[in-house]
């Protein structure tokens, strides 16, 4: 095994134990937290790390370990959602424009054109200063900014595709058009598909957290990592682990899938 193979392989296993760990918090937090992740006890605030809170408290004597498992699982519930919504409406209409062309393509890519030449972040900050903050409001504004990319990806592929002998031979058997893109094509397209989607869903997360942090995303009692990295920067040098917990639970989902992404 040459050293860079050796490499990708060694970064694959890690990303893979990363995100095993982040996601054994984050279905764990689905079913069971230590604590209610909203009960308030201003006996222990501001706690430091201990036997009874792991993670510590924060300033309302909240269980900052049964936050951070209930704010992982929003925060992947609106990653996923989000590149669900960015991967089915970009795939269709990369689909579209890449297998058909003509004026459909240069309508449809001189809008996607429009929609990425601003910030994704500033243009998702504009949807939801709109339509007002909130967990599916922040779902529905980033789903719609991560439409462009996957249809630019879709769209190059089905370009070199639609030229293969494959779909010549299945439009010789009949095929008809939607058959070939979605049954033909778009089987040919899951490696660039899924290396798009591992890419989304790290730039979801930081998107949802940015957005929450700003105080735009997730509303209490909600928790949200991005919100209690906010929170927390108050109290940065007299409770550090307040801060500490939920920005650690972001870097490791990022690093984790940026290591396996490496691997694709």
């Amino acid at each position: 095994m040459n050293r860079r193979k050796y490499k990708y392989d060694f970064n694959f296993i890690v990303g893979i134990v990363i995100i095993s760990i982040v996601l054994i918090f984050v279905i764990a937090g689905v079913f069971y937290t230590p604590y209610d992740p909203n009960k308030m006890d201003g006996a222990v605030k501001n706690l430091a790390p201990n036997l009874a809170h792991p993670f510590g408290t924060d300033n309302f004597g909240r269980d900052i370990l049964s936050r951070v498992m209930s704010g992982a699982k929003t925060t992947f519930f609106v990653a996923i959602s989000t590149v669900v919504i960015g991967a089915v409406a970009g795939t269709f209409i990369g689909a579209l424009t890449g297998y058909y062309g003509g004026i459909l393509d240069e309508i449809l890519m001189r809008i996607n054109d429009g929609l990425t030449s601003f910030p994704s972040i500033l243009l998702a900050l504009v949807f939801v200063s709109i339509i007002g903050p909130g967990k599916y409001n922040v779902i529905i504004a980033l789903g719609i900014i991560f439409i462009p990319s996957f249809a630019r990806v879709v769209r190059s592929e089905y370009i070199a595709l639609k030229q293969m002998d494959f779909v010549k031979n299945a439009k010789l058997m009949g095929a008809g058009d939607f058959r070939i893109m979605f049954v033909h094509i778009l089987p040919n397209t899951k490696l660039i598909l899924l290396s798009s989607v591992t890419i989304g869903f790290n730039n979801a997360v930081l998107a949802e957290a940015g957005m929450s942090y700003l105080q735009l995303g997730v509303q209490p009692p909600d928790a949200s990592l991005g919100r209690m990295l906010s929170e927390g920067q108050t109290y940065l040098f007299n409770a550090p682990w307040y801060a500490l917990a939920p920005g650690l639970m972001i870097v490791l989902t990022v690093l984790g899938f940026s290591l396996i992404n490496e691997r694709m």
